[in-house]
């Protein structure tokens, strides 16, 4: 897939996670795991669950919360993009929104980056995870790609059904703030 040469520049601004302020709560070894763990766009490592286990364990709970979100991530992921089809069913066929393929697969990605991001927010126990600033850049970014916003608004919806199915109805009511608040940012690209 061809990209804009605006498209190539913001992707790297389009970094919606932020731990600006968790230095107030957190050691800096904490927060330095979690920024490491971003900026390689990757989960938490067990090695980092464990590392922040030990450094703060206030969060035991949550990071294990994360590690099983980071564990049935393809299957969360595989069972949105499923639900999504049949709720778009020509999305990825030709004249669709995400045809050619390599446009529905970028989508798939991201649904694997969101849940990514959410797992931070959780493991952190902080429902407000995100850049004001990245999810800007991300507008225009998507603005840019031309990407579906209400598709991929409905597709955080099954990210946020099929991860909370994964925890009891308890700790699925404390989880879903961390869900709730990169749904509600990304709805707001729609209404600019």
């Amino acid at each position: 897939m061809q990209l804009s040469d605006r498209a190539r520049q913001l992707i790297p601004k389009a970094r919606i996670v932020s731990f600006a302020t968790w230095n107030n709560d957190y050691p800096a070894e904490v927060v330095a795991i979690f920024q490491k763990a971003d900026d390689e766009g990757r989960y938490l490592t067990d090695e980092d669950i464990e590392r922040i286990k030990t450094l703060s364990p206030s969060l035991s709970s949550s990071v294990e919360n994360a590690r099983l979100l980071r564990e049935k991530a393809p299957n969360i992921v595989s069972e949105a993009r499923k639900k999504l089809l049949e709720q778009f069913p020509n999305i990825a066929q030709p004249g669709g929104d995400l045809y050619p393929p390599e446009r529905s697969e970028a989508c798939w990605r991201d649904f694997w980056h969101f849940l990514r991001c959410i797992t931070y927010g959780i493991a952190g126990k902080k429902t407000q995870f995100t850049s004001q600033e990245g999810f800007n850049n991300m507008q225009m970014l998507y603005e840019e790609l031309r990407v579906p916003l209400g598709a991929m608004v409905v597709g955080l919806e099954n990210i946020k059904f099929f991860g909370l199915k994964e925890f009891q109805e308890q700790e699925q009511e404390e989880l879903k703030p961390y869900f709730n608040h990169l749904i509600a940012n990304m709805k707001q690209f729609q209404t600019v």
